[in-house]
Parts: C-alpha cells; sequence; structure tokens
C-alpha cells in the first residue's frame, strides 16, 4: 500500500453566495481537483426569525450539486417535479445533467423561528458523454445513509458515497465518487482507502489532525498526492470531509450556473434558458 502525503494545504475565505449567506470556500477552489468544482460550507450561522435566507431558482447545466445539511433546514424544489425538505444529516444529490431549474430555500418552520444553520454543497463535474443525459434527484435522508464506528469507538463515518470501514454509500453516483464526513475523538488514528485511480482531498471543519506528518487545522482543505491510503491521527479531536473521484481529464468552459466543455455549448445553455428550453 502505498501512503498519501500532502501535496498542498488551501486555506479558506467567507464569500456571500445566493440570497446573501455567508458561505466558507476554499480559494481557488474551481481550478484546483478533477471532479470537484466547488466546495462551500454553508456557516455555520445563527438565524434570528424570519431572517434565513437561501438560493432563489436559478438554473444548471452539466454537472451534479450535493447538499448535505448538518444543522437547520431547507426544501428544495426542481423544474423536473421533485422537492423535499432537508434536514439535519440529510443529502440531496442532484444530477443537473442537460438541465434543471432549481431553489433551495429555508424551511418555512425554520424561517419563522430562525436558529442555527450550518452543511455542505458540493459540485462534481460530468465527463463530456453525461453532460447532457436526464436530470435526477436523489433525496437521502439521515437514517437511511449508513454510519459506521471503529472497534474502539474513536472514529465515526457517514457515508455519503462510496465505502469507508466496511461501509457502503446507498446513493448511486455516475462516476465513481468517495463523500464520506469523519468525526476523530481524542487520540484516534484512522487509516482510509482510498484507490489509486483517484484524486483525493480532505475539509477539515473542525478540530485539527496530522496527515502523513503535516497538521491541518479547522477550515483548510487539503489535496493528497497519490497513493492507496491516507494516515489520519489527530490528539485534541477532529471532524473533516474526505472528498475523491476520477481524473476526467477534459476542458472545462465554466459560466456561473453552467459547466460545460467549450464555450458554444455554454451559449447554447444560455439561449436555451432564455428561451425556456434548458429544463
Amino acid at each position: 500500500m502505498v501512503k498519501r502525503s500532502v501535496k498542498s494545504i488551501i486555506p479558506t475565505h467567507t464569500v456571500l453566495e445566493g440570497g446573501g449567506f455567508k458561505v466558507r470556500r476554499p480559494v481557488a477552489m474551481g481550478s484546483l481537483m478533477s471532479p470537484f468544482l466547488l466546495l462551500d460550507e454553508m456557516g455555520p450561522v445563527n438565524y434570528g426569525p424570519r431572517e434565513a435566507i437561501g438560493a432563489p431558482s436559478h438554473p444548471h447545466r452539466g454537472f451534479e450539486t450535493v447538499t448535505y445539511m448538518l444543522e437547520g433546514a431547507m426544501q428544495h424544489a426542481d423544474s423536473a417535479g421533485n422537492s423535499g425538505d432537508l434536514n439535519p444529516g440529510d443529502v440531496q444529490w442532484m444530477t443537473a445533467g442537460r438541465g434543471i431549474i432549481h431553489s433551495e430555500l429555508p424551511h418555512p418552520d425554520f424561517y419563522e423561528a430562525g436558529g442555527k444553520m450550518h452543511g455542505f454543497q458540493i459540485w462534481v463535474n460530468l465527463p463530456a458523454k453525461d453532460k447532457m443525459m436526464s436530470p435526477r434527484y436523489q433525496d437521502i435522508p439521515s437514517e437511511d445513509l449508513p454510519t459506521v464506528e471503529s472497534t474502539d469507538g474513536n472514529v465515526w463515518a457517514k457515508i455519503i458515497a462510496g465505502e469507508a470501514m466496511g461501509a457502503k454509500a446507498v446513493i448511486d453516483t455516475v462516476i465513481p465518487i468517495q463523500f464520506i464526513h469523519f468525526r476523530m475523538k481524542q487520540d484516534a488514528e484512522l487509516v482510509h482507502h482510498v484507490g489509486n485511480d483517484l484524486n483525493a482531498m480532505m475539509y477539515m471543519f473542525g478540530g485539527s489532525a496530522k496527515i502523513a506528518g503535516e497538521t491541518v487545522e479547522d477550515g483548510q482543505l487539503v489535496l493528497l498526492d497519490g497513493g492507496s491510503e491516507v494516515d489520519i491521527s489527530t490528539e485534541s479531536g477532529a471532524e473533516f470531509l474526505l472528498l475523491a473521484g476520477p481524473e476526467i481529464n477534459e476542458p472545462i468552459a465554466r459560466y456561473g450556473p453552467f459547466v460545460m466543455n467549450t464555450r458554444q455549448e455554454i451559449h447554447q445553455a444560455i439561449i436555451d434558458y432564455q428561451n425556456g428550453t434548458l429544463a
């Protein structure tokens, strides 16, 4: 087994998205590691009654959006007729494919009462052959997502995509993806397998850990070199996402909510949206 080392550590900055909600985003995320185009940590932010905001209706084409809630509650609706609630621990995996228009807004009950909102949104690129596939929506409640603990109880994982510690995801992905939420207690150690054919990175959002001898702090994204295993240890405890996927190795043309291979395809997406034929 070849141990993965740290290729680089990327800091985050805070930006405003959607209707103006704060997200913590790794610097230059869109050009860092295929197939991931974006990683946003939404919050954590405390909203008073009627203060919560979200993302009103907007289009997508050519990739997938993944929303993972930790705290708070959102509602999703899209032009394909799908709708649903996102509560703590739930995942929405939306394959935009040839085109979809959707909204992600605070749940009415949460909007009225206020509270803490915290979660993630990941954008996953699609290969050219899949960019114009039929849109697909997977709404997975927390109780249906596999969780597992190490035998000593020091490591917990929720498997959103891929496999970890002997547990496999229930979500179907177009391309091979690992998306795993890990929590590690004090003085815990973890050896996680990531196939040689996948790029891998980790986003730390609580505590700190050592990866191949390098310390990673809260709010840092770690890009990993090649290998088949990653060794992680922590003295104080840590919480992070591990993401892995294949190198698509195709041109990327990106404009706002559209991710295609050529500028001509982007232009066509804009025309289709303006004409009402995107979705």
